[in-house]
């Protein structure tokens, strides 16, 4: 057997159901859908969830924590992660991104201080923890707080 020889087993694919294209054809006038009543409207029929009136499911399960809507979401880059930039470079998030190294920015850019750091760069971040600051500056590089 050949790729393009390749087809569906007998059977198992049927033609496209054409509702609504006349009397003739079995399907025409209603469309299938039956006379009157809730399914027979446009837009009739329920939402997703909905359980005949029952309490619906995601209202009977309790409800666990707190969502903060104010909550700052950080793009996170690892120290050792800085090394693919030249020495004396300026890495600020637009770099990050022209890098690759990030794809969205978010929020803002937070530096972490997983790995080590062997080049003197100079960082513009958001945030930095304290381990990566310490890296960055006995690296001989700088740290900006944007």
């Amino acid at each position: 057997m050949k790729l393009h020889e390749l087809k569906p087993a007998e059977g198992s694919t049927s033609a496209r159901r054409r509702v609504g294209r006349g009397l003739g054809s079995g399907m025409g006038k209603t469309a299938t859908r039956g006379t009157k009543g809730q399914h027979a409207r446009t837009g009739g029929g329920t939402h997703p969830g909905f359980e005949g009136g029952q309490l619906p499911l995601y209202r009977r399960l309790p409800k666990r924590g707190f969502k903060n809507v104010l909550a700052k979401e950080y793009a996170v880059v690892n120290v050792e992660t800085l090394n693919r930039f030249d020495d004396n470079a300026v890495v600020d998030p637009a770099a990050l991104v022209e890098a690759g190294i990030l794809k969205n920015v978010l929020d803002g850019v937070r530096i972490l201080g997983n790995g080590e750091l062997t080049k003197a760069l100079t960082v513009r971040a958001q945030g930095f923890t304290k381990g990566a600051q310490q890296k960055i500056e006995a690296a001989g590089g700088k740290v900006e707080v944007i």
